[in-house]
């Protein structure tokens, strides 16, 4: 259903991004923000399922910045390969090729945002620095609570898991005081629940968060 596209920032840099459009005109569009694992399958997977209900995806490549055309799994090894890339990556250039997403989905309004792991985190700055999108949705993010001070531009629904030993709840409930206005939803899960290519998967937990998900895109939408 997608295609690798290219991608220009704002700063001159090129990156590459993996496009999935809707058939039709479709109801909008939305950035899915990577984890540290690239735009990997599962991500160009999510891109393909957010088309097929309406929504034109775009995915960047964040790391085309450090290691181009970097992907992998989610094997200890791959983790390995992967930390790395994410210490060496910041914030600013992060949001400069999400707004880059952003912009080449303006066929599709209105434009949303969703991100997971690191880009859940990526997904909360951008919808703090950025404007132009009609919601946010973080999946476990686990930098959000040293950002939690940042105010959202845009309304913002997000997703932690209970059982995520990276995140503790401590950091939840620092974000939920910090960021009142926000759709805090605490599943009995670990991090990666979304992600059917992890050992920490949890089918009813993503089942229900996509679902609400789709919900909250089409009710924001007018879809």
């Amino acid at each position: 259903m997608g295609a690798m596209i290219r991608l220009k920032a704002s700063d001159g840099f090129e990156l590459d991004a993996y496009l999935a459009r809707p058939e039709g005109s479709g109801k909008g569009g939305i950035v899915v923000v990577q984890e540290i694992f690239g735009v990997n399958a599962h991500i160009r997977e999510l891109c393909d399922r957010f088309a097929a209900q309406g929504y034109a995806a775009c995915a960047p490549a964040l790391f085309d910045r450090i290691q181009p055309g970097f992907e992998s799994g989610y094997t200890p090894e791959d983790i390995a390969r992967a930390r790395p890339l994410m210490a060496q990556g910041n914030f600013d250039n992060y949001v400069l090729d999400v707004a880059a997403a952003r912009d080449a989905l303006t066929g599709f309004s209105p434009v949303s945002i969703t991100g997971f792991c690191l880009g859940g985190s990526v997904a909360f700055a951008a919808a703090c620095r950025l404007d132009g999108f009609l919601c946010a949705i973080p999946f476990y993010g686990g930098k959000i609570a040293e950002m939690k001070d940042e105010k959202p531009r845009c309304p913002m629904m997000m997703y932690f898991g209970e059982q995520d030993h990276s995140i503790p709840m401590e950091d939840v409930d620092a974000i939920r005081a910090a960021q009142p206005d926000v759709v805090i939803h605490v599943v009995d899960a670990q991090h990666g629940f979304m992600c059917d290519h992890r050992a920490t998967y949890s089918e009813a937990d993503a089942t229900a968060a996509w679902s609400k998900t789709i919900e909250y895109l089409d009710r924001l939408s007018g879809a």
